[in-house]
This record gives structure tokens, sequence and C-alpha cells, in this order.
């Protein structure tokens, strides 16, 4: 099975994102994909007043159904509970646990994408899911992807095939 991975604080959920997960679940020819909101963020703190996670759990589970794949969106609330920030790393490992054998694609925009390598265990992250980047607006250009997949691939830490088993190459 293949799996996508979108995650994010949904704060509210927009459009823009949800649509462009939509699109990733298609050209991936993925069969489930799973939206996860975070609990802690570690990039950025939830400004005051923000909504309670149930109620966050809640708008994405309605954005979920507005996406048209019936039970193929699945919406998990396992950062939400978990103790600390929520590290993209961690959710990865424990989705490898109960997926041994499914490929893994984490989705996400180009401001995560172009970022990455600041994330907290980026390599872990790329030893565990293939990569799936899209761009958000018109300013997002193939030039700005192509240089962050070289980077990657530079280094050594190109996953490409979604089943964490370590293949270099372009990032998707």
């Amino acid at each position: 099975m293949k799996i996508g991975i979108y995650g994010g604080t949904f704060n509210p959920p927009h459009l823009g994102p949800i649509t462009a997960a939509r699109t990733a679940f298609e050209l991936l020819k993925l069969d489930q994909l799973l939206l996860i909101p975070a609990g802690m963020p570690p990039h950025k703190d939830l400004p005051a007043g923000s909504p309670t996670p149930d109620q966050r759990l809640e708008m994405t589970r309605l954005a979920g159904e507005q996406i048209g794949l019936g039970d193929r969106v699945q919406v998990l609330d396992m950062e939400l509970w978990r103790e600390g920030r929520s590290f993209t790393s961690d959710t990865l490992r424990q989705l490898r646990e109960e997926h041994p054998d499914d490929e893994l694609w984490l989705l996400m925009g180009t401001d995560m994408f172009l970022t990455l390598q600041h994330w907290h265990e980026p390599e872990k992250i790329l030893s565990l899911a293939g990569i799936a980047a899209f761009g958000r607006t018109e300013a997002d250009t193939e030039e700005l992807f192509s240089v962050q997949a070289r980077n990657i691939a530079v280094t050594g830490k190109g996953v490409i095939d979604g089943r964490g088993k370590g293949r270099k190459g372009r990032v998707g």
C-alpha cells in the first residue's frame, strides 16, 4: 500500500494545501492519505486564542471530508497528545512500525521542503519516507525545487522510493 502523510498545524486547514494533498494523492497513485494535525509544532508557537487540539482535529476531519476521497483519507490525532514538540521523525518512526511493508510518502509544500535540512533528524525523515514536495504559489519555481533536490542528493540522504530503504536519487 502507498500512504501519503500530510501534517501541519491545520490552524485552520486551508483549501490550498488540502487541495495540493489531493493532487499529490492522485499523482503518486496513493492508496491512503493521512492528515495529522501537530500538537506543538517545532518551528512556531500556536498564536494565543488558537483553537483547542480537539477543535483543530475536527476542522481537519471536516477538511478531509471535502476532498472527496471517502475512507481513503484518515485524520490521526497521534501528534496532538504526544508530550513535547511534534517532530516529523517521531511520527514517521511510529507510522513505519505500524506499516512496515508499505510505501510512506511525506507530503509538503515548498516552504517546508526548502528548509528540510534544518528539521529535527532530517536524515531519519529521509530514511523513513519518500518526499513529495509541491508548490503552493506561483512564486514556487522548479529552480528552487531543483537546488534543494540536488542538496539532498549530494549529501547522500535523498530517498525517493517511499519505503525508507535508503535509495538515492531525484526527490519527488
